[in-house]
């Protein structure tokens, strides 16, 4: 029987010759995340079980990225009881406070393959699907079972399958390709559904820009966001990764596939109006000033967004009355935007740029926003408080629109 990629992999990894949607499988995990900031409940919950030693040190990833460095003395605790946990179970790949955001580090340093099932404590894991991954959030007291028995159950989704065709208009991109299909279908409209980009649009994107989609699934309701590996994704994981892999697709006739048609051709820059994702206008409607500009987060604080943002900012003022910080997604981002001069030109314009970390895109770090003030970011959410007061106001959109905004003071088209 024809079948999607989501069931391909969970079949695969549960030992079974077919599954179909709706099915409970009981998954192997090949690689389980957790950070500073949900690794302690995860580790205390470990401990509360009785498992002596975790089921393969080897699987597991421990970064450091949302609350560092310590900002408090709870966060510098939370270190140190991830630090022991570490050294206690002889975890090999962890990354201190130094290497960047989770989501950018785990598959930029290899840690991610085609048709693995990928779980990780933070609801944005869903970028993995975009290397072809079975990836997905999960809460700290699942990721404690994780460490334990390797395994971890799953209902079998259904997918929604967003064929995009188009040629994107300049300054038009993967953020706001994104944005319009959220805007369109809704905080809820793919609710536990596996989310996959395909078409045109999708197969000229690069693996960066892909990710930006899949990232992003969650904020329709997904369960994973997943694109079919091509030549481009084989070429990304064969130079950072040699671990053995296998490439799924779905089958086109597959009964729980639902495909949706996306005409991006006449798409406009696109911007997510507060307090949801899925409040979303073109950016040419909206006409708001603003406070604060954050480029960065797991979404947008990638090699490209970078120059993106500073082919716009150089030779350019960020305007009176408004900040601007920027934030690499890793350390890699960071050394290749100073090589490329980058960072320069941020802080010439008068940016602030900080060490790679999640800063403000949580609400719990560096950046935060106060009551009264508008930030707009190139991160993936804006409810009401996500990144300070909830008196503040959070808009999203890609860093071409977020650096033409910081130039003039108020959200606009970038020329």
């Amino acid at each position: 029987m024809s079948k999607t990629m989501s069931e391909k992999i969970l079949a695969r990894a549960s030992g079974q010759k077919e599954v179909e949607a709706g099915d409970i499988v009981i998954a192997d995990i090949d690689v389980a995340m957790t950070h500073d900031l949900t690794g302690p409940l995860s580790v205390q919950s470990f401990n509360e079980i009785g498992t002596e030693k975790v089921w393969d040190p080897s699987k597991i990833v421990i970064p450091f990225d949302h609350q560092v460095p310590a900002d408090s003395i709870d966060s510098a605790t939370n270190h140190i009881i991830m630090r022991k946990f570490v050294e206690e179970q002889n975890i090999e790949n962890f990354y201190d406070v130094n290497a960047g955001v989770c989501h950018q580090i785990l598959p930029e340093l290899g840690h991610i393959v085609p048709g693995e099932v990928v779980v990780g404590a933070d609801s944005h894991t869903c970028t993995h699907g975009a290397l072809g991954a079975f990836s997905t959030g999960i809460g700290s007291t699942d990721m404690a079972m994780v460490f334990s028995e390797g395994k971890l159950w799953f209902k079998v989704p259904e997918t929604n399958r967003f064929e995009i065709n188009g040629q994107l208009k300049d300054n038009v991109y993967a953020k706001d390709v994104i944005l319009s299909i959220i805007g369109q279908v809704g905080a809820d409209g793919s609710t536990y559904k596996a989310c996959e980009f395909a078409g045109e649009t999708v197969s000229n994107m690069n693996v960066s820009d892909r990710m930006v989609l899949s990232n992003m699934a969650i904020e329709m309701g997904g369960k994973t966001g997943l694109v079919e590996p091509d030549e481009k994704t084989i070429e990304y994981v064969k130079a950072r990764s040699n671990k053995p892999y296998k490439v799924f697709k779905t089958d086109l006739d597959a009964p729980s596939l639902n495909i949706i048609d996306i005409d991006v051709s006449d798409l406009e820059p696109q911007v997510a109006c507060p307090h949801n994702v899925d409040n979303v206008k073109p950016v040419s409607e909206v006409d708001v000033e603003i406070d604060q500009v954050f480029i960065g987060s797991c979404t947008n604080g990638r090699l490209s967004d970078l120059r993106d943002a500073a082919r716009i900012l150089k030779g350019k003022t960020i305007a009176k009355g408004t900040r601007m910080l920027v934030i690499p997604a890793s350390k890699e981002i960071y050394m290749k935007a100073l090589d490329e001069g980058l960072i320069k030109i941020f802080v010439e314009a008068g940016a602030l740029v900080s060490a790679p970390c999640c800063g403000p895109c949580l609400g719990g770090h560096t950046g935060l926003i106060g009551a009264g003030e508008v930030s707009l970011s190139t991160s993936n959410r804006n409810f009401k408080g996500r990144q300070g007061s909830p008196e503040g106001e959070v808009y999203l959109s890609s860093a071409a629109v977020a650096a033409a905004s910081a130039i003039e003071g108020k959200i606009i088209v970038p020329q």
